[in-house]
């Protein structure tokens, strides 16, 4: 069997990494597809090198998040290698450029994160999840609440249960982190007494929304380290907008130096859903700086807040984040790749 996988930003590669190496056990043919989503080195090249990531049969070096190039780029890589499966991953416009192409080229499809909702129709997320499912012959949902969403959805193709491939990622990757990684030193940081932050979404990085976020995190009486995302660094310079004392603004980061500085947080305030799911999986109390998640299990339990951009929220989350006496599993045990790869053997070419 010959698989086309269909990636282009910082969380598809993580969750591919654990993915090639259960194909490639199991004899399945890879071919990875980078659609340039995030073509910054930082964001990108960066991944591969540090998680071995098989080198891309093709790099669209689009430049673009905009879907409608890369339809057409993944499209040609269809024809040109006549794969029996196109996979992707999670939400973004590489997600729905790659179901997109399958579809327009009767080749089946396969969802990875399949199953998840936030409940926001105005996050182009969602939409994306949703058409995808819709297009999907195989969805992988990381348990069994996406799994019931897509049944109550009469989404039509096969459903399965396999757990998430990021928790694969993470059980391998983080004591790797935590042995090459001196990212605390370099910082300048003690472990649990800083918090963790990141921002990226499009809903977030416009100046008010950004200035409001960044007067919550001036109110916390503790460093806070932030990760800044190309597209939000635009928004800062462009707006004028000045981090408050108490926030240090980094470069992006590696994964394994992001890895040893997010798992020994106090604290992550994130708008990202899989440093949502990661802080659950390090044991780090999450505020997420959105007003929805689909990673509704985490606020269920305790470990996630939904602070949106209120500076009042964010300050108040932030200082009374814990995580909760109990903590269930959620989303896997950490062989999700293997059981898609088990999956996929069984589909006839």
């Amino acid at each position: 069997m010959k698989v086309l996988s269909v990636v282009g930003n910082r969380p598809q590669f993580v969750k591919s990494a654990p993915l090639s190496v259960a194909l490639r056990d199991r004899g399945i043919e890879e071919i990875v597809l980078h659609t340039g989503q995030h073509y910054d080195s930082e964001l990108s090249q960066v991944f591969f090198d540090e998680l071995g990531l098989p080198e891309p049969g093709y790099r669209l070096d689009l430049h673009t998040a905009e879907p409608a190039p890369m339809r057409a780029g993944i499209r040609k890589a269809i024809a040109a290698e006549s794969p029996d499966l196109v996979l992707v991953f999670g939400d973004t416009n590489s997600t729905l450029a790659g179901a997109l192409a399958a579809n327009d080229t009767g080749v089946r499809q396969a969802h990875v994160e399949a199953g998840l909702r936030s409940g926001d129709l105005e996050m182009p997320e969602e939409r994306n999840r949703i058409e995808v499912d819709r297009l999907a012959a195989i969805l992988f949902a990381p348990d069994d609440q996406a799994a019931e969403t897509l049944a109550g959805e009469g989404v039509p193709g096969r459903r399965e249960v396999v757990g998430d491939v990021m928790l694969d990622a993470t059980l391998q990757l983080a004591p790797v982190a935590a042995r090459r990684s001196h990212v605390l030193d370099a910082l300048d940081l003690e472990p649990r007494a800083y918090v963790v932050t990141t921002v990226h979404r499009e809903a977030n990085a416009v100046p008010n929304r950004l200035e409001q976020i960044l007067e919550g995190l001036s109110r916390v009486d503790e460093p806070v380290v932030f990760a800044v995302h190309p597209r939000t660094r635009k928004t800062l310079d462009h707006a004028g907008l000045e981090a408050p004392a108490n926030v240090r603004l980094l470069r992006p980061l590696g994964y394994l130096d992001f890895t040893a500085l997010a798992s020994q947080a106090r604290v992550i305030a994130t708008d990202s859903g899989g440093l949502q799911k990661e802080a659950y999986w390090h044991g780090v109390p999450c505020v997420t700086l959105r007003d929805t998640t689909e990673w509704t299990e985490t606020v269920n339990v305790g470990a996630n807040t939904l602070a949106g951009d209120d500076p009042d929220a964010i300050a108040e989350a932030v200082t009374s984040a814990r995580m909760p006496a109990e903590r269930p599993h959620l989303y896997g045990d950490g062989h999700a790749s293997e059981r898609i790869a088990e999956v996929l053997v069984t589909l006839s070419p």
